[in-house]
């Protein structure tokens, strides 16, 4: 997982860098408390609704994810995760950090991941 300042990279910026290593690239927007960062998680990944909204369930809806992007026979993709600065200070910022990461390695190549601290 790489982590950026937008006060050095712009989203766009980053999109085209995505876009410029051949990967479709996915922002998950800014939400401020862990219940707001995980509904924005699932939305912007699809996740199934019957999952429910907590930490297992991101862990395991992001290793479906990466599932469904190794048999898609799609570009590899690179979540855009925009942090914002209240939300940095909450315990569970770390623990999604932690989950995101574990996702990436279990994808391998098919799945990146950018913090965009804001």
């Amino acid at each position: 997982m790489k982590i950026y300042s937008a006060d050095t990279w712009s989203l766009e910026e980053l999109q085209e860098q995505v876009a410029d290593a051949g990967r479709r690239s996915l922002v998950v927007p800014a939400a401020d408390s862990k219940k707001a960062v995980l509904e924005t998680f699932g939305e912007v990944l699809n996740f199934p609704e019957h999952d429910g909204i907590n930490l297992d369930a991101l862990n395991d809806s992001l290793h479906d994810f990466a599932d469904s992007i190794t048999d898609d026979g799609h570009l590899p993709v690179t979540v855009l995760w925009q942090v914002a600065a209240p939300f940095r200070g909450d315990r569970s910022f770390g623990i999604i950090c932690e989950i995101l990461q574990d996702a990436e390695s279990y994808a391998g190549k098919d799945l990146n991941v950018t913090a965009v601290l804001l």
